[in-house]
């Protein structure tokens, strides 16, 4: 299967792969909003490999929602975890063949339930399992790429990069904190110049992506430059903001933004109702609701609702 990633013009954005945020419903308006000049690859949520191969049928059905994608989305990739490398081959093959164009491997997330099973950003201490993961997944054939960070409790880029590259991935996406840091400290993107370095250092082809603290794609595009990687991930930029993949320079006025809302939560509906809490999408309404007269009133209406065709009604929209 031909590697995505090294067709794409340079540099190219990443939608980051956010819980209860970058959804089947989300990602689809992000896709209709995007500019087809602007070279971007979406990521579904991160989603458990274990479930996707162990959970009983009923489960395995709410969690295949996560890997719902439209063909608008493309290029798209899905980002699993898992510390085996047995259901991380099975659940590598189960993307490839539900048509994506390629694996991510989570090795950053600092959630504690993650971390207790040797999953997310507890591989950043164990280099000879998280080589052995990547190892599986490319046996499903799809290019296999790593999200992580430059170190666990300290930054450790220069031994944990190395061991990636060694498996040669097609793209190494650094957050540029340590696992210790959380995003309490600004993003270290001199990290991500490092990183680049190491890379053309060992003559390996793998890309390397940089993501922290980016704020639109002026702002990616200035970080590509400053530090010559090759694509930058944008995760909380694109909250309240389907338009971030448009090189649109400033939003929206509020009535696009609340009409963008209003679509946001049909294909919500559409797409997830039935097995998704409501609730997830109330993390939208501050982003979308705000910024001028009376959206903060607005914005508590929202929040008393119960389901999405309620919040329709509120804003206008046929419910």
């Amino acid at each position: 299967m031909e590697d995505f990633w090294h067709t794409l013009p340079k540099p190219f954005f990443i939608q980051a792969p956010m819980e209860d945020v970058t959804d089947a419903a989300f990602r689809r308006l992000i896709a209709q909003h995007s500019s087809p000049d602007v070279p971007r690859v979406m990521y579904t949520e991160f989603t458990s490999a274990d479930g996707l191969i162990l959970a009983p049928e009923d489960g395995k059905v709410k969690l295949l929602k996560k890997l719902l994608y439209d063909e608008a989305e493309r290029p798209i990739v899905a980002q699993l975890f898992t510390s085996s490398p047995e259901r991380m081959e099975a659940a590598a093959r189960l993307c490839a063949e539900l048509g994506f164009d390629g694996f991510d491997i989570n090795m950053g997330c600092p959630d504690k339930a993650v971390e207790k099973s040797g999953c997310g950003a507890a591989l950043i201490k164990n280099p000879s399992l998280a080589r052995e993961l990547i190892r599986a997944a490319k046996k499903s054939g799809l290019p296999v790429s790593v999200k992580t960070r430059i170190g666990y409790n300290k930054d450790e880029l220069d031994t944990w990069l190395s061991e990636l590259l060694a498996e040669e991935p097609a793209l190494v996406t650094l957050h540029a904190r340590t696992r210790k840091e959380m995003s309490d400290v600004p993003a270290r993107w001199d990290a991500v110049a490092r990183a680049v370095a190491i890379r053309d250092s060992l003559g390996s082809k793998t890309l390397i992506a940089g993501n922290g603290d980016v704020k639109d794609l002026n702002d990616a595009r200035a970080k590509a430059a400053e530090t010559k990687c090759d694509g930058v991930m944008l995760g909380r930029a694109v909250f309240g903001n389907p338009w971030l993949f448009s090189d649109r320079t400033e939003l929206p006025a509020p009535q696009e933004r609340i009409s963008a809302l209003i679509e946001h939560l049909t294909l919500f509906d559409e797409l997830l109702g039935d097995s998704v809490n409501y609730a997830t999408m109330k993390k939208h309404f501050k982003a979308y609701i705000s910024g001028w007269d009376g959206a903060k009133e607005l914005r508590v209406k929202l929040m008393e609702t119960n389901t999405a065709d309620e919040a329709k009604f509120i804003l206008g929209g046929n419910s």
